[in-house]
This record gives C-alpha cells, structure tokens and sequence, in this order.
C-alpha cells in the first residue's frame, strides 16, 4: 500500500513538473511588457539595451513628470509643429522650458507628398533665440527604404542654414494611419524597420545624431529593434513612468499639456543625460 502511494506521489510531482516545464517553455525568449492597453508577451530584442528606469523614481507635479534617481539629469521639454501655430517662445522658456523638438516636415498619408511644415522656420529660429536647445523630427509616412532616403535628403537640405543650431537629435517619426486611403495602413515590420535603418544612417553621414521615434505599440510589434539599436529612441508613453522595456533617450509622457505661450495643447517631454560615475582612484 505505501509503495502505491509513493508511486502516485511520483506521479503527481512529475505532472506538475512537466505542466510548469510546458509554462515556462511558452514564454522562453520572451519579456511580459505593458504595450499601452494591457501587458503581453512579446519576443525580446537580443543585443539591445534594456531600461534602467524604475518606477519608484517618477512622480507628477501637476500635469509634469518628474524624476528623483540618480542615474540622471533631466531637462523638460516639447514637440511642436504647425498644429500649435503661432508660439511665444520668451514665455515658453519662461515656463520652464529648456528643450524643443520642431517638426521641420511631413510626408502626406494618402499621395504621399513631401511638405515643409509651415511653422517650421519662425519656431527654429525663436525657440533658438529664446535660448532652448533643438532637435528636429520629420512625420514619415515612407513605405519602405527608398521613400525613407528620399526624406531624409530633403530633411538635409532645409536644416543645412541651420545646422549649427541643432544640438539635440534628428528623429525618424514614423505612425500608422487608419484613415480611409491611407499609405501606411499596412506596412509590414521589415518595411518599416527598413526605413528607419535607412533615414537614420543617412541623416548620421551628414553629421547629425539620428533617433527614431515610436509608441510603445510600435516598439514592440512594428519594429525589429535588432536592427535600429544602434540609434537613440524617443518613446511615447503616456503613462505614471516611462515603463518601456528598452533603453531611450527621452519620453514624451503627456500629449495635452499646456505651457504659457502656446495657445494650443502641446506634448511634453523628459529627456534623460545619464550621469557618469565617479572615476575610481585605481582608474587614475
């Protein structure tokens, strides 16, 4: 009778190690990541850095993300294109202000026409005057590398009078739209890796520091990070902390904040200048 029981024993520790065995080996090569509507297994990106953010290191102050680690010093900033028209850019830096990512153009989601944004000349030139720091972005809508060189040239040729202006990077920003007769509806991950791999390298030989832009969705599922970890993300996150699993550069946490000399809502920024360690005295 005790050998029965022993034998069932057996059995029953060896279901259960056989059933958290087959759990474990569903989600091998995978991280649990919160993709902006719920968490989900995703396929991690090999060889690409991780996000040292923590939650506890974020808190708000009003409709502002602040942050309280170490790691890092932060500056506040916003995105902006000719949907914010006319900007007072004393009173923004006065504001607190201190960074400006300027859309300088866009590519049309339906006949895919290049545009220069009709802003874009007074913002660069008074948000420079007023004393903020400049990045540029270009709203892609390229369907695969050879569009995405084709705007990246254009985007060379309008900075080239104000090259020395831009201290912050050039980013690639890429968003499906799901309007009717739109381009981009359905492009697939290699195309759309393909562009980003393409703009950005094309923007670095002209001697700006590329990035690529992405919500979190697209981080995760649109894009095969493998091949753009080499460039700076700027992530889209709008959330309590910028809980994206992999590294970047700056997060963009509000899309409806409001700041004194925009009469519009406008997205706010963190971005983040990791701070070096001390050197050891062994070092010196």
């Amino acid at each position: 009778m005790k050998r029965i029981k022993f034998i069932i024993f057996l059995i029953i520790i060896t279901v259960m190690l056989m059933a958290l065995s087959a759990c474990t080996d569903e989600h091998e090569g995978m991280v649990l990541v919160n993709t902006g509507h719920e968490k989900e297994w995703v396929p991690e990106a090999k060889g690409v850095p991780k996000s040292d953010f923590k939650k506890s290191e974020f808190y708000y102050e009003g409709n502002i993300a602040k942050y309280k680690g170490e790691g890092y010093i932060t500056k506040l900033g916003i995105d902006v294109s000719e949907h914010q028209r006319e900007i007072d850019w004393e009173k923004v830096k006065a504001d607190g202000i201190e960074f400006a990512l300027i859309r300088c153009g866009y590519r049309g989601y339906t006949k895919g026409n290049i545009m220069v944004d009709e802003f874009f000349e007074d913002n660069i030139k008074n948000a420079r005057k007023a004393g903020l720091k400049i990045g540029i972005y270009f709203f892609s809508q390229a369907t695969g590398a050879v569009e995405a060189a084709e705007e990246a040239q254009f985007v060379i040729n309008l900075l080239k009078p104000y090259k020395q202006d831009i201290s912050l990077p050039v980013a690639f920003d890429w968003e499906p739209m799901r309007l009717e007769g739109s381009r981009s509806a359905h492009i697939n991950k290699e195309n759309l890796t393909a562009s980003a791999l393409v703009f950005s390298e094309i923007i670095k030989d002209a001697g700006y520091t590329p990035m690529v832009y992405m919500f979190r969705p697209l981080g995760y599922k649109y894009y095969d990070l493998e091949r753009v970890k080499d460039f700076d993300y700027w992530i889209g996150a709008i959330d309590e902390w910028p809980d994206f699993y992999y590294k970047h550069i700056i997060w963009q946490f509000s899309m409806t904040g409001t700041v004194d000399g925009i009469e519009t809502e406008v997205d706010l920024n963190l971005m983040f200048e990791e701070i070096a360690p001390p050197e050891s005295p062994e070092s010196k």
